[in-house]
């Protein structure tokens, strides 16, 4: 049987051919036209937030990516800045999700021969999106991978493959941080998963389907499509009518109107940035996160 490592980069080389993406460097596909143009560059960017923590873990001891996004700009909205494009063109790679989450970066790096978007790569676990009752919308891809343990130690041994290749001398310490990387996380989901049994949840918006797993959650309906539209009348009386609890958590990534707290009461609420843009670290961002959503569903 294949270990997990192993598999990962089994899936990333298919994925790589299918994407007809060249060269492989340590299970991350290259492009010739990205190594002819990193020839000149020498550092590594990446798009937003949380890439950054986990670019973050991989190079401590060396110097960091650059971050083109700042915290709490995921690439939802919004227009890059002159300063960012010229940070693109400055990296030897810039690695980002994809369009489906940073739809301001795609018109520059669609087409930038430096950039490695790892939503091409089927090398990780993926959801749908969901209506705000919860059903899967077909053909669509929720894009906060890196919430999913999984995905965060996956996406960690690709930014080691990348960060190694952009600065060989430093590839024994890129390979060593991903290891420990993994080892933490994977000691920080025993100790959040201690003693959890099922719960049901609300989110304001359906941010966070790649903690159910790990968190034994239940995602009983949202109050609205994005965090920035208001939720309908419609929406509000149908979670009333069809609360699986009395008392309900309510995830949101501000913190909700008092008038509407009176309207869904009775719940609790977690304010939860779905970017951890109020950690220093993933793993520790990661867990704060965990607990806190578990105690408020609890």
């Amino acid at each position: 049987m294949l270990s997990k490592t192993a598999l990962f980069q089994q899936r990333f080389y298919a994925q790589a051919k299918k994407f007809g993406l060249g060269v492989m460097i340590g299970g991350v596909a290259i492009t010739s036209s990205t190594l002819a143009t990193a020839a000149t560059q020498s550092t590594v960017s990446v798009s937003n937030y949380p890439l950054y923590l986990l670019s973050k873990a991989v190079t401590k001891g060396a110097a960091p990516a650059k971050q083109i996004l700042q915290s709490g700009e995921v690439g939802h909205h919004g227009a890059i800045s002159p300063s960012d494009i010229k940070t693109i063109q400055d990296s030897k790679f810039v690695v980002w999700f994809g369009a489906p989450l940073e739809a301001n970066l795609a018109p520059t790096l669609n087409k930038a021969p430096n950039s490695i978007s790892l939503f091409k790569f089927r090398a990780f676990n993926r959801f749908p999106l969901r209506d705000i009752q919860g059903t899967p919308i077909k053909n669509t891809l929720d894009p906060h991978l890196w919430l999913d343990p999984q995905n965060a130690k996956a996406i960690t041994r690709a930014l080691a493959a990348i960060h190694s290749h952009a600065d060989p001398k430093n590839k024994a310490l890129y390979q060593a941080n991903a290891q420990k990387f993994a080892q933490d996380l994977d000691n920080a989901v025993k100790k959040v998963q201690a003693n959890r049994s099922p719960k049901s949840y609300w989110s304001y918006h359906d941010a966070y389907h790649y903690l159910e797993s790990t968190l034994k959650l239940n995602f009983a309906g949202s109050l609205s499509s994005d965090h920035h539209l208001e939720p309908t009348a419609s929406q509000i009386k149908w979670l009333s009518d069809h609360r699986p609890k009395k008392q309900m958590c309510l995830i949101s990534e501000g913190a909700p109107k008092k008038g509407l707290i009176a309207k869904l009461n009775p719940i609790t609420v977690t304010v939860q940035q779905e970017d951890m843009s109020g950690a220093t670290d993933f793993i520790s961002g990661w867990r704060k996160m965990a607990e806190q959503i578990s105690h408020c569903a609890s």
